[in-house]
């Protein structure tokens, strides 16, 4: 292992090639003039440029302190600077844009502009908040950070305050105001500023430029010191980022790119492919080298990739990489059709759990979607089957602000007999949940754009659509219900988790891979989502797609359900981006629920081909569940669960449940789990109002699943039959009794 952590140090210059492939060493050995690398997803791009520069700087061609290395995060800096001094270069700088920036406007300020440089601002949400309150606009904190995201993208563009209206319309912004509004709030931002003698991360970069730009003698020692450049991630440029790239280089040209156009995914923040896509132009002499080796995924999965990337339109499209594998086959990706949005995700959780089973690490799968307000049913799911799992790049659902705040509201109407409507006595659940909510931004119709506003309506109108199932399973049901529904759901999240599934959005997922990647939610509307409207839109989220695609070595999931919720009208689409991707062809409709569906994408052995053999896993039939005491047809999962309505009269043996509580506290504990990784609260009142008396009975209650069984029934049946709670393996290791269940009945307790 530290062999591994700790590599020798080459010894010489020609052993820093040792081990590229052709087109690594190509790139290597490339030190003279401007190089650009055209480097796909997987193909060890980091490795090559990391190579280059420790080639030139041990065979005397580049003065380490000479080389300045670019990239876009502060993570894949110090990545670098890692490599290099592995690879023998140490003193090489390897910055993000603004690290590099900050440094020569730091030194360079008192001789240039004189005094000290104005303090940095990292968080630039309250200046703007108190611009907008002195034009007297009120905005709630999503508005505020898509307003602040408006002002940044203007800057990167440099986009004066005067010319934003007319900036966002060329490049077919949705703006979250009115452009004259955001116009006249940036213009107050900037005030703010000048009066309070700071400036913010943007201003970093206008400011290098201007005082390059004003200062020759500063541009010249600059350009004496950094004579050799490496941009990482070049696709992700933005024009302010470029003018200050040319600053530096002043004509010269020793420059080399890497980057790849087909995972342009950051527009919107204003990034732009051109200055890769058209590098050749601007240097016709320039060397270009393409990696498309994939050390990263199977032939399977690269195959889905550059299938993909076919059918794509566009410029970027035009420069496309058709990836080849290096690695041994592996398992077909499959296409999964879902009756409704909760099959789909207690589908995904059965597979996640069948891949753990099997033996894949937690932390080596990923469940990843398009919009961060998909990640509640799957952490609901995945905390039903046992599976942990943690939220990158997003807050968890109820740690979300405005879902703490709507709970908060909520339990207010509930405690005050419900969200009356005047002139109406009684008023069904949804009526009164979208009248809370939308005092607080909820909307029949979602706003436009993409952005913080978008996301906090997503998270209220998943607020809304569960008040909908409630009230379509119990139409009496009552806001104090749902309130109770929220928390009962909320309390299977505190605890945190280590060693767990990413759940992650796809824009979060870049940079990152997994053995096994779940790509849920692909239907139109969501893939592309529905307010990409232009064809340059719509190709970004093909590209995302893609990025979602590229994160799997081995095992890939994409699926897609036929409505939102359980009985709906099923008229949903999968996303076009599958047209011609799908082994067989169309997909049929799927018949029943509960998780079911249909599944395609086995090799046909045989030939060893991809896709030539259509594999149909039928979906699994699950008759309807009826409540125990009333007879009624069930359909909210934490009834099915407990077999009865949740108002119907239960018969609950309290000293079990009592007693479960006690000892799924102590094996969570010996675990290191979260308790509903044992069982979830549902279950456990299951068991205690149903009182198995053996494995048969047991097992058919729902969330028992075959391998809890194992692993707890014996326990659970020893409570079952009046046992107190037993201790932990560790406890009862080491005794003679150690394989069997420790406890005594509760009538041999002290005191009884």
């Amino acid at each position: 292992m530290e062999a591994a952590l700790f590599p020798p140090v080459p010894e010489t210059a020609d052993a820093v090639l040792d081990g590229l492939d052709p087109e690594q060493r190509a790139v290597a050995t490339a030190l003279h003039g401007p190089v650009c690398v055209l480097a796909g997803a997987g193909t060890g791009k980091t490795r090559a440029i990391t190579h280059r520069i420790a080639y030139g700087v041990r065979a005397g061609i580049l003065q380490p302190g000479s080389v300045l290395a670019v990239t876009f995060t502060a993570r894949a800096a110090g990545e670098m600077r890692g490599r290099l001094r592995q690879l023998g270069a140490g003193g090489v700088q390897a910055r993000t844009f603004h690290s590099a920036a900050l440094r020569q406007l730091q030194y360079f300020w008192p001789r240039a502009v004189g005094g000290r440089l104005p303090r940095l601002v990292e968080r630039k949400v309250q200046l703007v908040s108190e611009a907008a309150t002195r034009l007297r606009l009120r905005l709630d904190r999503s508005e505020l950070r898509d307003l602040t995201g408006e002002i940044e993208w203007a800057k990167v563009t440099q986009t004066v305050p005067e010319d934003y209206p007319a900036a966002a319309v060329r490049a077919g912004r949705e703006a979250p105001r009115d452009p004259a509004e955001i116009a006249a709030v940036y213009t107050g931002y900037e005030q703010l500023k000048r009066e309070r003698d700071v400036i913010d991360f943007e201003d970093v970069l206008l400011l290098t430029v201007g005082v390059l730009e004003e200062r020759l003698d500063v541009a010249e020692q600059v350009r004496s010191q950094y004579r050799h450049f490496v941009v990482d991630e070049y696709q992700d440029v933005s024009p302010l980022q470029q003018r200050l790239l040319d600053l530096w280089l002043g004509g010269r040209d020793t420059l080399c790119v890497v980057g790849d156009a087909s995972q342009t995914i950051y527009s919107f923040t204003g990034a732009t492919p051109d200055y890769l896509l058209d590098f050749r132009l601007r240097h016709p002499d320039a060397t270009v080298v393409k990696l498309v080796r994939d050390y990263r995924s199977t032939p399977q999965v690269v195959h889905l990739a550059n299938g993909l990337l076919a059918q794509a339109a566009g410029k970027a499209a035009a420069h496309r990489l058709d990836l080849v594998s290096q690695r041994p086959a592996g398992p077909e990706p499959s296409f999964t059709e879902y009756t409704d949005e909760p099959a789909e995700a207690e589908g995904t959780a059965r597979r996640v759990r069948a891949l753990i089973d099997r033996g894949t690490r937690p932390s080596e799968i990923a469940v990843l979607f398009r919009i961060n307000a998909q990640s509640e049913l799957y952490e609901q799911a995945l905390a039903d089957a046992g599976v942990p799992y943690q939220l990158r790049g997003a807050e968890r659902f109820f740690e979300r602000a405005e879902v703490r705040e709507a709970g908060l509201l909520l339990r207010g109407a509930a405690r005050a007999g419900g969200g009356a409507v005047p002139g109406q006595e009684e008023v069904a659940l949804p009526a009164q949940v979208r009248a809370v909510l939308g005092t607080r931004g909820w909307t029949p119709r979602p706003p436009a754009g993409s952005g913080a506003t978008r996301d906090r309506w997503e998270s209220l109108a998943a607020l809304v659509r569960l008040a909908e199932e409630l009230a379509a399973a119990r139409p009496a049901a009552t806001l104090a219900e749902l309130v109770a529904e929220l928390d009962e759901r909320a309390a299977a999240q505190h605890a945190p988790t280590v060693e767990g599934v990413t759940l992650a959005s796809l824009h979060a997922a870049k940079g990152l891979e997994w053995d096994a990647v779940f790509l849920v939610g692909l239907a139109e509307g969501t893939m592309p989502i529905t307010y990409a409207r232009t064809p340059e839109q719509v190709e970004e989220e093909r590209r995302l797609l893609y990025v979602g695609v590229t994160r799997a070595r081995s095992h890939l999931t994409l699926s897609w359900a036929l409505s939102r919720s359980p009985g709906g009208r099923g008229g949903r689409q999968p996303s076009r981006f599958l047209t011609g991707l799908r082994h067989g062809g169309p997909a049929p409709r799927t018949a029943g629920s509960g998780g079911g569906g249909i599944s395609w994408g086995a090799a046909d052995r045989s030939t060893g081909s991809t896709g030539a053999r259509t594999e149909r896993t039928p979906p699994r039939r699950r008759g309807p569940a009826h409540c125990r005491v009333c007879g009624r047809a069930l359909s909210d999962a934490g009834e099915i669960k407990l077999m009865r309505c949740e108002d119907c009269p239960a018969q609950l043996d309290e000293g079990l449940y009592e007693r479960l509580l006690g000892w799924r506290a102590a094996q969570a504990k010996h675990l290191g789990q979260p308790a509903y990784c044992v069982f979830t609260d549902k279950t456990l009142l299951a068991i205690a109002e149903n009182a198995p008396e053996n494995e048969a009975d047991l097992i058919r209650v729902a969330g028992v699943p075959a391998r809890k069984m194992q692993r707890f029934g014996a326990d659970v049946l020893a409570l079952c039959s009046g046992a107190e709670w037993p201790a932990p393996p560790e406890e009862a290791a080491g005794g003679a009794d150690s394989g069997k269940t420790i406890g005594r009945k509760v009538s041999e307790s002290p005191g009884k």
